[in-house]
């Protein structure tokens, strides 16, 4: 992933959401992936991928059950 997509997407993404607290940083040595912060914590990772010349990217983020507010 080269940095123009990582801020492509973090635009994005900050957009979306209306959060300026996403960044989203290509990490070294690159393998196609990306790290997802928001407010300084990091919260994912980011895969590009393509695919017949199409590119995508792929966002995942674990929520562990400890995170997770009890229901009422």
């Amino acid at each position: 992933m080269t940095r123009s997509e990582a801020l492509r997407v973090q635009r994005y993404l900050r957009e979306k959401f209306g959060a300026d607290g996403f960044v989203v940083k290509e990490r070294r040595p690159s393998d196609g992936s990306a790290e997802v912060s928001l407010d300084d914590e990091f919260i994912g990772v980011l895969y590009r991928d393509e695919e017949d010349g199409d590119v995508s990217f792929a966002f995942h983020m674990t929520i562990l059950d400890i995170d997770l507010p009890e229901t009422s």
